[in-house]
């Protein structure tokens, strides 16, 4: 359905546990879901400006743009990241997003 659909793209139909001989953290269709990439792009949170954190008003003073292979998520903070995949999912379908 997701492949025939186009609801993710690229699309993985199987779960990828290693590449060019290395192992990574698998990506891709698994047996409880779909496994996801994060891309290279990420959202820092900062609180150097000390200001209130609002989910629904986000200061963009509050963030710093990393670009970066793996990031280094400082104590009493957290990071917004980008996929690598793009999800075009249909009204009648429900999804859940973890981690």
């Amino acid at each position: 359905m997701a492949r025939d659909h186009k609801m993710i793209e690229p699309f993985e139909p199987s779960q990828v546990r290693e590449h060019a001989g290395h192992k990574i953290v698998s990506y891709g269709t698994s047996s409880y879901g779909y496994d996801i990439r994060c891309s290279n792009e990420f959202k820092l949170f900062t609180n150097l400006n000390s200001t209130i954190v609002d989910p629904k008003n986000f200061d963009e003073k509050s963030f710093v743009d990393f670009r970066g292979d793996w990031c280094i998520i400082p104590p009493n903070s957290f990071a917004l990241a980008r996929t690598v995949e793009y999800f075009r999912i249909p009204r009648n379908v429900l999804t859940i997003c973890l981690g």
